[in-house]
């Protein structure tokens, strides 16, 4: 069976009445060499999780700072395969979940079957394809539950309640909540009707809500956090490595800290 404890830790944050705070980064993004070193900082650094971006040459959801970190990953060779080899190289230094995203050509690429056990070896314990529909989804969901690895689902800013209710039902892990209409990115303001939003999925479901897409602030992460279970924060965090202020990183990890239910 997979790691599965993505869930575990979820679970874990709920009892304790504290919010989850997942960074995203680009897996390769500066070389492999460095991508122990990232997930290290961050686990230290309190964070719940990692998501962790597949490098991909047609990133349909990515804003321009993703779109470029994978564009760095991908001049640096990084391909799937040698991201997982370094997974299983690193996985007793990592405590904390890894959650892949990735375009579902890359796991088609890989094969699905081989794509689920390799998972198990990395410790993955959760896999977020940004373009693939639930309609899709008999593709690889029955290979990833065989492997207990979750596969999270995402809701739209413009998705109806009928469309919410639909992608809830059986959901596992968490419910990406995506809190633009558009591509991920860094945004200075948080708009008032997500906080309705939010409140409309975590009624309709039964696992933990978090919010994602144009969060970079700690103002974000606070307001965020009061609807919802926690936050998804990638092209801030990106940034935040890159130009190494790590001290971006904590505030926004803090702020999620200061949120209870």
């Amino acid at each position: 069976m997979g790691n599965n404890s993505l869930q575990d830790t979820l679970a874990e944050l709920h009892v304790r009445q504290e919010k989850a705070f997942i960074p995203y980064i680009m897996a390769g993004d500066g070389g492999l060499d460095k991508l122990k070193e990232d997930l290290l900082r961050l686990q230290n650094a309190g964070a719940t999780a990692v998501e962790l971006g597949i490098p991909f040459s047609d990133p349909v959801a990515d804003g321009p700072i993703i779109q470029l970190a994978g564009k760095r990953a991908l001049e640096e060779g990084v391909t799937l395969k040698k991201i997982i080899a370094k997974l299983i190289e690193i996985k007793d230094e990592v405590d904390i979940p890894i959650i892949f995203m990735a375009y579902l050509n890359s796991l088609l690429a890989y094969g699905i079957s081989n794509f689920s056990s390799d998972c198990v070896k990395a410790g993955v314990s959760g896999c977020i394809v940004p373009d693939l529909p639930i309609e899709e989804e008999g593709i690889l969901a029955q290979d990833l539950k065989n492997a207990n690895i979750s596969l999270i689902r995402l809701v739209a800013l413009t998705s109806s309640q009928d469309r919410i209710e639909k992608i809830v039902e059986n959901a596992e892990g968490f419910i990406y909540a995506v809190t633009v209409t558009g591509i991920t990115g860094v945004r200075e303001s948080f708009e008032e009707e997500v906080g309705l939003y939010l409140n409309r999925i975590r009624e309709a479901s039964s696992i933990p809500v978090l919010a994602g897409f144009g969060i970079s602030t700690p103002e974000h992460v606070e307001r965020a956090s009061l609807y919802c279970d926690g936050v998804i924060v990638g092209s801030k965090i990106i940034q935040s490595l890159q130009s190494e202020n790590y001290r971006e990183i904590d505030e926004l990890i803090l702020a999620s800290k200061k949120v209870i239910y």
